[in-house]
């Protein structure tokens, strides 16, 4: 793993969710057990196979959270913005990740020893709330893309990830272009398709005036066709 130390934080706006339902004990000994690191585009933060120990929140930046697929093909899960957890779910499974995680970009992550959330988590219900909840949203999400990546052809693949880029991350200020930039073989893999698909169903959209495109940026020209195309797969 890599990543720098970086200067104190405070955690008590970074880290609110959870911050609020702990007491001040246990406040105090998550503040000096902290790590905040800050890593460069394409670091890894951790590996699949490696064990996991330590409860993730992202500051600032993107990190994607991928699997290595048949024939070395990398497919992205999911990608992380701020301010969400994320890395916990192999500790309270005892088991090793099962995916890897990297910058997408330049990024601040703070880390908090799993150990010690366990410790708060088997006194404190309101914490215990909160990660059940935590839990049960992605696995919702979860479920929801496992459908979609399925059943749906390349043309709803590509709309619905379109869709949820912008939810997730929002617009530039000319409010249309999606406020991340992805390579076509990082949008592919987060579709579950081939670079080559992916990059022949973004010129279709553009030549159906759906999308603009200006290198890696993607400006939404016509949301509502896009959602249909998503909704009907």
């Amino acid at each position: 793993m890599a990543g720098k130390n970086r200067g104190v934080i405070d955690l008590s706006s970074s880290l609110t969710d959870i911050w609020r339902v702990l007491s001040d004990v246990e406040r105090e000994k998550l503040r000096s057990n902290a790590r905040v690191l800050h890593f460069k585009k394409n670091d890894l933060i951790y590996t699949e196979g490696e064990t996991p120990r330590d409860l993730m929140c992202l500051f600032k930046g993107k990190v994607k959270i991928y699997k290595r697929g048949v024939g070395s093909r990398n497919h992205i899960i999911r990608i992380i913005c701020p301010v969400h957890y994320f890395g916990y779910r192999a500790y309270f499974a005892r088991e090793p990740y099962v995916s890897s995680a990297s910058a997408f970009e330049p990024c601040t992550v703070c880390f908090l020893p799993m150990e010690l959330i366990e410790q708060f988590l088997r006194k404190n219900g309101n914490l215990a709330l909160f990660f059940i909840q935590m839990l049960s949203v992605d696995l919702g999400v979860a479920d929801h893309r496992v459908v979609s990546l399925t059943q749906k052809h390349v043309r709803g693949r590509l709309a619905e990830t379109l869709l949820l880029l912008k939810d997730s991350y929002g617009l530039e200020e000319d409010g249309a272009t999606i406020n991340i930039y992805l390579a076509r073989e990082d949008l592919a893999n987060f579709s579950n398709m081939t670079t080559s698909n992916a990059i022949r169903t973004l010129s279709n959209f553009v030549n159906e005036r759906i999308i603009a495109i200006d290198g890696r940026k993607i400006k939404i020209i016509d949301e509502e066709r896009l959602i249909k195309v998503s909704r009907i797969g």
